[in-house]
């Protein structure tokens, strides 16, 4: 292939998005007839046309559609790599802010530390974000990335490094029967009621932190909805239900009116770091990547 264009690149992106040649050249500053010499150009290296164009409207031929599909995930990663190294050819500045659900686990203090130590000129601002909502504050930009509980399926946001798999806890009122065993398993999750989260949280997020089942089809009692985990917890010590915790966060709990009894047979619970794809920046890609480098 002869050499590349990026211009003509541009060209045909916003020509996808807008399928109107005077719009692409308004936000391309340019005339309208050099956007048809920039597409032109493109078809001529491609080899086929791209677009077809009528008095009426603008459309993609079935092969612009699939050269589309294929060139914008690699555009965005060019484009971000150059932002990339722009930025860390001057120096980040500003603010990156980090939210993260319950405790900070030490991978994530790592990372912040790793992070800071790379880019000395951007301030951290690190900030607990409520359990009941995990993906608001990122798609308000109140922070510009988030470590949150696992899964994540939301339109708009972006997973990136997944860690900190740990086998899940049940903490229960000290006074329950169960409350002396050395571990317990899924199948027991129906013998009490379960504490869950409130608010707005997707309910395929509430229920895979308080499943209503157990694996093997019983139903798990519903116990109140909170939404914090200190709510939880002054729930779970006033004999109202028990609640599901990763391993870490048990841990950093010492009371003496609740245990912390480990679960086999559930799914490890997992942390993942998520931003939103409109706010993405040099910032939160090297965040990402320290995230990734702290457990090297």
């Amino acid at each position: 292939m002869e050499r590349l264009e990026i211009r003509e690149l541009e060209c045909f992106l916003v020509l996808a998005e807008e399928l109107h040649f005077g719009r692409t050249g308004e936000r391309l500053y340019v005339s309208q007839g050099r956007v048809s010499q920039l597409l032109r150009s493109l078809e001529r290296r491609i080899g086929g046309g791209l677009v077809e164009r009528s008095s009426r409207r603008v459309r993609l031929t079935p092969l612009g559609e699939r050269f589309l599909t294929g060139l914008r995930p690699a555009y965005r990663e060019l484009s971000d790599a150059v932002a990339d190294a722009v930025a860390d050819a001057r120096g980040f500045e500003g603010e990156l802010r980090i939210g993260f659900q319950g405790t900070a686990d030490e991978r994530v203090t790592d990372a912040i530390d790793l992070f800071q130590r790379r880019h000395p000129g951007c301030v951290t601002e690190i900030v607990e974000i409520p359990l009941c909502d995990p993906f608001g504050p990122v798609r308000s930009a109140e922070v510009d990335v988030a470590v949150v509980l696992l899964p994540v399926d939301e339109p708009g946001l972006v997973l990136g490094t997944v860690f900190s798999a740990h086998q899940q806890t049940l903490a229960i009122p000290a006074r329950h029967p169960m409350s002396d065993r050395a571990t317990l398993c899924a199948e027991d999750l129906a013998e009490l009621p379960l504490i869950g989260f409130g608010g707005p949280a997707p309910e395929y997020w509430r229920r895979a932190q308080a499943p209503v089942s157990t694996p093997g089809g019983r139903p798990v009692p519903a116990g109140p909805a909170v939404r914090s985990l200190q709510e939880g917890l002054t729930l779970v010590a006033a004999g109202r239900g028990a609640m599901l915790l990763c391993r870490p966060t048990a841990s950093s709990y010492n009371r003496s009116n609740i245990r912390f009894v480990p679960v086999t047979g559930l799914p490890a619970s997992r942390l993942g770091l998520v931003w939103h794809r409109d706010h993405e920046t040099a910032r939160s890609r090297a965040f990402a990547r320290a995230l990734t480098d702290a457990a090297a």
